[in-house]
């Protein structure tokens, strides 16, 4: 990606490579851009068909993120089709199907191919008027941060494949990456958001340290404010850690002040890598209720767990 260039020269790009956001824009006119974003992936769950769901929320959640509507959608499947029966796929693609229905739109096809391990997700467009594009660019100091989803798939799910996952763990994990980011987002329209993204494979610290560095901020984070699925920090303490997870730990190490006395396990969940994350929103402190209210009334959660402070851009200290 280093390679590629930062800077486009078609003006109409109004999102591009520049700051890592979570989907490209480009402008129609002037009170109309396409948003455009790609995800796809291994099965986090056993089901088939949950699977599909999953994938696709996770797919949607980009277009979410930026304030956008979604529009359509195409499938991305990798299926090894001469070792599991095609019940398998046909059920991955229902599951994508019945969400990307929830979601108020159509999948209008796709591209497969026969590969040794499965993947699906979803290539999707959305709408959004050019002056109302949510980017992760745009916090400021004093902007509060809002979180929409409790943390821990990442953990939980790993615990899944080596089935030793809690029934309540497991169920509770299934029904946070299926839940659509559509409430979260119809409630970040009716206030005054200054950035966003979604918490997904970086994780929230890692989605936090972009969201400031491309603001131009540093940020703080209330460990003991931050929400965790069910018995997460016993499975995290327990070794059921995935690599994403990991990874994240070893690139967020220079850029995140920890305290000493933060337990191993809730430092490990911080960085989690999640599937089909909540919205991290950037917001005016006077605005904090409104949205939580909004939030409350669409059927979303929202938890305040931090701040944006001048400092070092990209600087993350957690307390």
């Amino acid at each position: 990606m280093s390679h590629l260039p930062k800077t486009l020269a078609n003006p109409d790009v109004l999102v591009g490579l520049d700051t890592g956001d979570d989907a490209a824009v480009y402008r129609l006119r002037p009170d109309l851009a396409l948003v455009v974003t790609t995800d796809f992936f291994t099965p986090v769950v056993d089901d088939a068909y949950t699977f599909g769901a999953i994938a696709a929320a996770n797919a949607l959640s980009d277009i979410y993120a930026m304030g956008a509507k979604p529009l359509m959608a195409v499938n991305l499947v990798a299926f090894p089709i001469k070792e599991l029966p095609v019940s398998v796929l046909a059920e991955i693609l229902r599951g994508g199907s019945d969400k990307a229905r929830e979601a108020g739109i159509d999948i209008l096809g796709g591209h497969s191919i026969d590969d040794h391990e499965p993947k699906y997700g979803l290539a999707v467009t959305g709408t959004v008027h050019p002056d109302r594009v949510v980017r992760n660019r745009g916090g400021r100091p004093g902007d509060q941060l809002v979180l929409t989803k409790p943390l821990g798939t990442g953990v939980i799910t790993t615990a899944i494949k080596h089935q030793v996952a809690p029934e309540a763990s497991a169920t509770a994990a299934i029904d946070a990456m299926l839940r659509l980011n559509r409430g979260a987002a119809d409630a970040m329209a009716t206030v005054g958001v200054h950035a966003a993204t979604d918490v997904t494979g970086f994780g929230l610290l890692g989605h936090l340290h972009y969201l400031a560095r491309a603001s131009g901020v540093a940020a703080r984070i209330n460990a003991a404010a931050v929400p965790f699925l069910p018995q997460s920090e016993m499975l995290a303490d327990a070794g059921e850690v995935p690599g994403g997870t990991r990874s994240n730990e070893r690139f967020l190490a220079s850029r995140v002040h920890w305290p000493s006395s933060l337990p191993a396990a809730r430092r490990t969940l911080l960085c989690d890598a999640q599937t089909s994350g909540g919205l991290l929103m950037a917001i005016p402190a006077e605005q904090v209720a409104p949205l939580l209210a909004a939030l409350e009334r669409q059927g979303a959660g929202g938890w305040q767990v931090g701040e944006l402070i001048a400092g070092e851009p990209g600087l993350i200290t957690v307390s």
